[in-house]
């Protein structure tokens, strides 16, 4: 079991060619890399990322969708190469159903699905592999998401969205202590909604559920500030804070070793208070 009393940092590790941050970076000749994956998972635990997130399926605004062959080729020989040699808990960001099931045997301990389990199938098979589950908000398809997104009252959306996901999953026999939620930042959502939903956490948080936020490097930056993917860190470190202090305990980054001393720097302030 994590232990959620101080916020935690999860990294990032994409398996995609055409991931909007570093896709491509762990292929070599068109061919995933295995060692360099191992690498890029060892430097990340060792910088403290207590939860690696691998994924295979490209979910920038404007993607296309991959084949659930061709996700599960990308995702699990890496995923088996970490589970064996690092002592870490790996998430598999997926809405497959199958490749929740292959993950689960394979050594996966959590399960990240930007679709928050709607999927024909998915619901039954993240209930029969008995992983945690994030459930994400997202506003459409990652295809056409970003088009015209569209809330009368974003954080109450949002919000509602989740407690009837939550309803759901429990209905299908996921246990709510198996839950965790994601709002969902960039996911169909404009900058204001982004803003709004940060400065709305701590009304998602009275859903009583753990809360996961992925803020790295994310276009949000880019269009207040004017930074180009490669120089969004600093901005990624302040959103990450924000949101702990607003209640979020996993923080997903690109950047571990900066968000995890950024993290530290939180929980000995907030223990400092505790006194």
């Amino acid at each position: 079991m994590l232990d959620l009393s101080r916020p935690l940092v999860m990294g990032v590790i994409n398996t995609t060619p055409d991931s909007f941050s570093d896709g491509g970076t762990l292929y070599r000749r068109d061919s995933l890399d295995l060692d360099s994956g191992l690498r890029r998972a060892t430097e990340m635990v060792a910088s403290g990322a207590a939860i690696l997130d691998i994924g295979g399926e490209s979910t920038r605004p404007g993607a296309a969708p991959v084949s659930e062959a061709q996700e599960m080729d990308r995702v699990l020989p890496l995923l088996e190469r970490i589970s064996s040699e690092l002592d870490v808990v790996i998430s598999v960001d997926t809405s497959s159903p199958a490749l929740m099931t292959e993950a689960a045997a394979r050594g996966a301990g959590m399960i990240n699905d930007v679709r928050a389990l709607r999927r024909p199938g998915a619901l039954q098979a993240a209930a029969a592999i008995g992983l945690p589950v994030c459930l994400m908000h997202m506003q459409g398809e990652p295809g056409q998401m970003q088009d015209k997104p569209c809330y009368e009252d974003v954080v109450a959306e949002v919000s509602g969205f989740l407690h009837a996901r939550i309803e759901d999953c429990v209905k299908a026999g996921i246990p709510r202590s198996r839950l965790l939620l994601d709002p969902g930042f960039g996911f169909g959502k404009t900058v204001r909604h982004n803003l709004d939903l940060l400065a709305g956490l701590p009304q998602l948080a009275e859903l009583g559920l753990p809360l996961l936020v992925g803020l790295s490097r994310k276009s949000l930056i880019g269009k207040l500030i004017d930074r180009e993917v490669s120089q969004r860190m600093a901005a990624s470190l302040a959103l990450g804070l924000l949101a702990a202090e607003r209640g979020a305990v996993i923080i997903r980054t690109h950047d571990v070793a900066e968000t995890w001393d950024a993290l530290a720097m939180f929980s000995a302030l907030m223990e400092r208070e505790k006194v």
